[in-house]
């Protein structure tokens, strides 16, 4: 970003702050529960059923008790978000069919400097096993991150540095659990423990799970028919190489006081995991079985520094910041040799002013910027080594007056691609505002509209190479322009006796879409066909609501029903984009008796059939879970237990490349347990 364009953003954002800073203080302003505060909404925070951001929120009950996994199949089945399902070592999350970088995957509120995004078989470098909450929001309405954020955030908030003291002086909480489907054992602990200003925090996770049982064969019917073979059910069998070994551990430090805090932390992740039907040699979808398999080892160190301070006067009410150093590499090894090694090393920073809260009047003005190295070397070395910078500057405001408001942001970033294969500069700008009437206290009616603009990546402009884990010789195009969102969205919250709704429908129109389509050469020595990266008009349009009714209730023992749905469709002028996911819809009712929870579910997930050259269609499934937990109410311990694809159903995520070669898990019973003090 050049230095007129800096200033030209940070005047456009010191504009938008005058009204906070001309208004008095309301000291009438209403108190919103912690709970319901969504974090990664805004700098200030905002309430989730009070905003036109579509957002799910996993707590650290519902983390503890959480089936073992990425990231991508923990928050499988919220609405809209599905998973890359690169069986069990790799699955990033899918928000309303946009994967790769256009969801933007954080930690802490910061980037996670890995490669995850590059590939579906790439593994993310933050486990949900580390979390303490994960906050996913849909749609490009988050201005504070940035163009990669197009599609959706999932942040990622661990803990590790502290921002209060725990209660007491220590608290912490361990857990273990147990699967049948895949001998998996899982263990984990964290602590707090405070010490005069100081509060020191340490963490551990260790997961190993075997190759996991399938129901049926691990090649499809329709593939198989395909290649002109002929489909026999044999019956269940093990996915080979679908093992997964996950270590991760941290901890930290932080200087808390009554002017704020400052800590820093450091985090070690060490993953080893198979790749099915990922070989290198002949036939990519027809593997041979005397090829050697495919396992991937991925190895971080990061560093974290974060604090606020808080001012006794003046227009803001705080200045807090944080930064990140991230060492990441990525290797591919066929058999016990190396294929190839992808690193990634950066660091990246955000500041922000969040503004005195002054009669409903909430905001913010920040600045975030990266620095980035890239490098690949070996036989899918197919994306050249790319420095990447990054800067931008962004503010987000907030009006409410009760009755109704407005919010809005404006953002602008500045983006540099430097390779082997050339250097490309990019300049973007991105703005949203949105209004809402709450005509009761129980009813919010919502409206938006944004437009956000994303640079293409070092793979979509310099990508010149083999790509087995898409099954496709991939070419960039040095001369892609940015890409464009125009997008609506309507949102409605209703929360009144017993019934809870909340409904968000949206419209999203590209102008200059990215998109990797076939061109119908096949490359002679790799022999995969070749794709490449071209830019055409698309738009994606859907729907998602979540329905609760709360049918008995007396004291602390209830039974909520609840009903969800979601779709998405995708359409651009070359037919349908590939991988979006089908419709579905779930129920499940949730008995609180006491010590007891007894939760079930019935989730039932529509044929694809709308899919793009190379892709195959996919069939539906309905799975069946139920799960038992007992927790004493005045005590920290939960013993659990949950069955998982009670019928054993053949189930295949459209989203994922392996749909054809490898299935999910089938019938699974685990069973855990976990003490907080």
């Amino acid at each position: 970003m050049t230095h007129s364009r800096l200033s030209l953003a940070l005047t456009v954002s010191a504009v938008a702050l005058l009204p906070g800073v001309a208004m008095a203080q309301d000291p009438d302003a209403p108190a919103t529960r912690v709970d319901d505060i969504v974090v990664t909404a805004a700098p200030y925070g905002v309430a989730r059923q009070a905003t036109n951001i579509a957002v799910d929120v996993l707590d650290e009950e519902a983390l503890t008790t959480a089936p073992s996994g990425s990231l991508g199949d923990v928050l499988n089945g919220l609405p809209g978000v599905r998973t890359t399902a690169f069986a069990a070592g790799a699955g990033r999350p899918v928000i309303r069919g946009l994967a790769g970088p256009r969801v933007q995957v954080l930690t802490n509120g910061l980037g996670l400097i890995d490669a995850s995004s590059l590939s579906p078989d790439h593994q993310v470098a933050a486990d949900p096993g580390e979390a303490t909450r994960i906050e996913v929001l849909r749609g490009p309405q988050t201005l504070a991150f940035g163009g990669s954020a197009i599609g959706g955030v999932v942040n990622v908030i661990d803990g590790r540095i502290a921002d209060e003291r725990p209660e007491g002086g220590a608290d912490g909480r361990v857990w273990a659990q147990t699967s049948t489907v895949d001998d998996g054992l899982t263990f984990g602990a964290r602590g707090a423990f405070s010490a005069g200003p100081l509060v020191f925090t340490v963490d551990g996770l260790r997961r190993e799970a075997g190759d996991y049982d399938i129901p049926v064969p691990a090649e499809s019917r329709r593939q198989l028919e395909a290649e002109g073979e002929t489909y026999e059910d044999t019956g269940g069998t093990t996915l080979e190489n679908s093992f997964v070994d996950l270590s991760a551990f941290g901890a930290g430090v932080s200087w808390i006081g009554d002017w704020g805090f400052l800590g820093g932390s450091v985090k070690r992740t060490e993953t080893d995991y198979g790749v099915p039907g990922h070989e290198h040699e002949h036939e990519p979808l027809a593997p041979p079985h005397d090829e050697e398999p495919v396992t991937i080892g991925l190895e971080q160190t990061r560093y974290d520094v974060r604090g606020e301070l808080r001012l006794p006067s003046g227009p803001f009410a705080r200045l807090r910041g944080g930064a990140a150093y991230a060492d990441y590499t990525h290797t591919e090894f066929e058999g016990d040799e190396v294929g190839t090694v992808f690193t990634s090393e950066g660091v990246e920073g955000r500041l922000e002013l969040v503004q005195v809260r002054r009669r409903g009047w909430d905001g913010a003005i920040g600045v975030q910027g990266l620095k980035r190295d890239f490098d690949a070397q070996g036989d899918e070395a197919y994306v050249p080594a790319t420095d990447i910078s990054e800067l931008g500057v962004y503010t987000l405001q907030r009006l409410d007056y009760g009755g109704w408001g407005l919010e809005g942001g404006l953002r602008f970033d500045s983006r540099e691609l430097d390779s082997v294969a050339g250097t490309r500069d990019f300049s973007t700008v991105s703005g949203s505002i949105g209004a809402y009437f709450k005509p009761t206290d129980a009813l919010f009616l919502g409206l938006s509209v944004s437009r956000n603009g994303r640079a293409p990546t070092e793979a979509e402009l310099f990508a010149d190479g083999p790509h087995v884990a898409t099954r496709a010789y991939e070419v960039g195009d040095a001369d892609l322009g940015e890409e464009e969102v125009t997008s609506l969205e309507g949102a409605l919250h209703w929360d009144r006796g017993p019934f809870t709704v909340d409904l968000h429908v949206f419209n999203a129109d590209y102008d200059g879409f990215i998109d990797l389509v076939p061109t119908g050469v096949e490359d002679v020595d790799s022999e995969l066909e070749i794709f490449q990266y071209v830019q055409t008009d698309a738009t994606f349009r859907g729907l998602e609501v979540e329905l609760a009714y709360r049918a008995w209730e007396r004291g602390t023992d209830s039974l909520t029903l609840e009903l969800g749905y979601d779709t998405v469709r995708g359409e651009t002028d070359l037919g349908p984009p590939a991988r979006i996911p089908p419709w579905s819809l779930s129920g499940r009712a949730e008995l609180e008796w006491g010590p007891w929870t007894v939760r079930g579910q019935v989730r039932h997930v529509g044929e694809q059939t709308r899919v793009a050259a190379f892709e195959l269609p996919t069939d539906a499934y309905t799975t069946a879970d139920l799960y038992v937990g007992w927790s004493p109410r005045e005590d920290g311990l939960i013993l659990f237990a949950e069955a998982r694809n009670l019928t054993d159903e053949e189930v295949r995520e459209h989203t994922s490349f392996l749909k054809d070669l490898a299935p999910s898990p089938g019938r699974n019973l685990r069973v855990g347990a976990a003490y907080r003090f």
